[in-house]
């Protein structure tokens, strides 16, 4: 049988345990690697499964909301000035569609754009993945700003209320 004292030792115990769990649910714990999310002025949704690498990598880029019937780039870039448009871009799309840093996503793409833009899944829906790197052309994103990219397509040029911008941070590579 434990004593008084051993009583009230385990319940002071218990009680700072309480305490640190609901501190850790409460303030949650974000590895530097976690998912992004912003919202875009139109109610659609980009994240990017992580906003701090080291070296060329693939990241998982989402986006939920968008409408359908915009076309948009999905694109690593330099991070431009307010109301401007993202430039340089890494990436690009051949004439076979291919590429791993830009992608042209469309349900409604013009007749030469059909073998090459995405179409939209279900509900403004997308999902890429994306390949970064610490250089875009003489661009060097560790010392000047990058971020996954997206913007209305060359449909709707000027029109910058498609635009999100997720900033993407290059940490030092581990030895």
């Amino acid at each position: 049988m434990l004593s008084d004292k051993s009583k009230r030792c385990e319940r002071y115990l218990r009680r700072v345990w309480r305490f640190l769990l609901a501190l850790v649910l409460t303030l949650g714990v974000t590895p530097a690697h976690a998912a992004v999310s912003k919202d875009g002025s139109q109610g659609q949704t980009l994240t990017v499964s992580q906003s701090s690498v080291s070296g060329r990598k693939s990241v998982t880029v989402s986006g939920r909301g968008f409408d359908e019937t915009v076309g948009i780039y999905l694109a690593f870039c330099k991070l431009p000035k307010s109301g401007a448009a993202p430039s340089p871009c890494g990436g690009g799309k051949n004439l076979a569609g291919i590429g791993d840093a830009s992608f042209w996503i469309s349900s409604n793409p013009p007749p030469y754009g059909a073998n090459l833009a995405i179409a939209y899944l279900p509900g403004g829906r997308f999902s890429e993945e994306v390949t970064i790197s610490e250089k875009i052309g003489k661009v060097d994103c560790r010392k000047t700003r990058c971020a996954i990219t997206v913007r209305a397509d060359h449909l709707r040029e000027g029109d910058r209320t498609h635009d999100i911008f997720i900033p993407i941070k290059f940490t030092p590579k581990k030895k």
